[in-house]
């Protein structure tokens, strides 16, 4: 690759950099510059669409990069707040750089996989802006669009013909598609290709622990940060062809016509993704309408699972779950979890027709575990451990036994926050991450104060995940609390709130009334 040592400025000042595509002219962003809207792989569309990605083709001349790429297809939700500016289009495989300006020294990087159910968002979300991360901890950020709901993560292989190929998994596929550009071009931005640290957060986190378990991912990341990954909701072939089934009925497309797919039009196909999305937890509380499948191919095994029988890349992870994950559902009245007592009721029913394997006493002791399961504030907390706490357990116990690991539990929340009787919900400590408050449209975190100690948790999370992109070990050296690696004597867990604590086993009544046996739909 050729790559100027200190790329000169333009006049403008921007900056641009030379990468196996083309040129891309670069903007400065505060003490950074920024490359928006690179493409790294071809547009998915036509006879690609459902299709793994192909690459991307070589560009004349310079490419402006102050733009970010259309967001992959998907609906409105107020889950994911989405600018409407933004332009939606198939064509949205692209990748973002924050980067100091290249001096000869390689940096860290840092790839951003956003989450969203498997379903919503977008690397454009202003709550992920990396400018702050990269300036602030002197790393390459990078940030990507991958496809998402149905075009992402819906598997349509079992009705593949001569005619007509899907395959699986083409979110995930996006993923590794993109971590391979960063592998292929980062340094020409100054990033170090030998120390890539993948983060996410929900899905983005679940593809993390699923990407663990890919051959076909192995070198591609050194270190990883999953923070509330759901890593169970990852399906069977069979599982995930009943949902594809669903999807044809609701286009009113015969098997035998699958090939019509490809010329649906889009906005049809967004519109049955997003009722299947509604539809599959509600009919099957606990589940997805589409995640990740296991396809025994690019995704061999299930991941829990493959961790426990020690087939993950062997490599430094920080895990972790929040306090309150499923507080914000309950808020939002979102299908995506059960909150109820009667739908929390029939998950672990439907966990167990699952699982015959799984006794009646056995169901009883989880349930025991949770004496107000019965009661909202229970049936938040048994669906929050079942989703999110006990996979994150099942996967340190594991991991921890051959590469290093840290578990965290983010307990914090401003008093706004907790008088609405939200906490540490699911996704509140992604301001914290990225130092980016303030992005809702109406942001309510602050109106009861809590800002100079949300600052200083905040400074803290990002040198420790600075930190730990940079050496491989989360010690944030500024006087922090000491974070002990989790091992499964102790079982050392670090409580990210107003005044970090290391806890040995906090979970230790819920672990042991789960088990080590993985609990999660097949």
């Amino acid at each position: 690759m050729e790559t100027d040592v200190r790329p000169n400025l333009g006049e403008d000042g921007t900056l641009v950099i030379r990468a196996r595509g083309g040129e891309a002219r670069g903007y400065p962003d505060g003490g950074v510059f920024a490359w928006k809207g690179m493409p790294y792989a071809a547009a998915p569309v036509g006879a690609r669409r459902f299709r793994a990605p192909q690459p991307a083709e070589p560009w004349d001349g310079v490419r402006d990069c102050r733009e970010f790429g259309p967001i992959a297809p998907q609906g409105q939700s107020p889950a994911v707040p989405i600018d409407r500016a933004f332009k939606i289009d198939e064509d949205c495989l692209s990748i973002n750089v924050w980067a100091p300006r290249p001096d000869g020294t390689p940096r860290p990087v840092m790839v951003w996989i956003h989450g969203g159910a498997y379903c919503l968002g977008s690397a454009a979300q202003t709550i992920y802006d990396g400018r702050h991360l990269a300036e602030t901890g002197d790393v390459v950020l990078v940030s990507f669009n991958y496809r998402v709901g149905a075009l992402g993560f819906l598997d349509l292989s079992a009705f593949s013909t001569g005619d007509t190929v899907f395959e699986s998994n083409c979110g995930l596929r996006d993923q590794i598609a993109a971590l391979e550009w960063v592998r292929d071009n980062i340094d020409a931005f100054g990033g170090d290709p030998s120390a890539v640290t993948v983060f996410g957060e929900s899905s983005g986190a679940g593809s993390i622990t699923t990407l663990m378990t890919c051959p076909s991912a192995e070198g591609l990341f050194h270190r990883a940060i999953a923070q509330s990954p759901p890593a169970t909701s990852v399906y069977g072939a069979e599982r995930a062809k009943t949902v594809a089934e669903r999807f044809l009925e609701l286009l009113s497309i015969d098997p035998e016509d699958v090939g019509d797919l490809l010329t649906t039009d889009l906005e049809l196909l967004v519109k049955a993704s997003d009722d299947l999305v509604n539809e599959i937890p509600t009919r099957i509380p606990g589940t997805l309408a589409m995640a990740p499948v296991v396809d025994r191919d690019l995704v061999p095994h299930y991941p829990v699972a493959a961790f426990q029988k020690g087939y993950a890349h062997r490599i430094p992870l920080i895990i972790g779950s929040n306090k309150d994950e499923a507080s914000i559902f309950k808020f939002m009245k979102s299908p995506l979890m059960p909150v109820s007592a009667q739908s929390v009721e029939a998950m672990l029913q439907l966990l167990a027709d699952d699982h015959p394997d799984i006794s009646a006493t056995k169901l009883a002791e989880i349930m025991s575990a949770y004496p107000d399961h019965a009661k909202p504030s229970g049936a938040l907390a048994l669906s929050r451990d079942a989703a999110f706490r006990m996979p994150t357990l099942w996967i340190a116990d594991a991991h921890c036994r051959h590469s290093p690991t840290w578990v965290y539990r983010f307990d914090h929340a401003t008093p706004m926050l907790k008088a609405a009787r939200i906490g540490a919900g699911h996704a509140t400590e992604l301001p914290y991450v990225f130092g980016n408050f303030g992005t809702l449209n109406v942001d309510p975190t602050f109106w009861l104060g809590g800002r100079k100690a949300a600052m200083e948790v905040a400074g803290r999370i990002q040198r420790r995940w600075l930190a730990f992109a940079r050496h491989a070990v989360p010690a944030a050296l500024d006087g922090s609390k000491h974070w002990a690696p989790y091992e499964e004597e102790k079982r050392s867990t670090l409580l990210i709130d107003s005044a970090d604590t290391l806890v040995s086993d906090p979970d230790h009544g819920l672990r042991v009334a789960w088990g080590n046996d993985v609990m999660g739909f097949n």
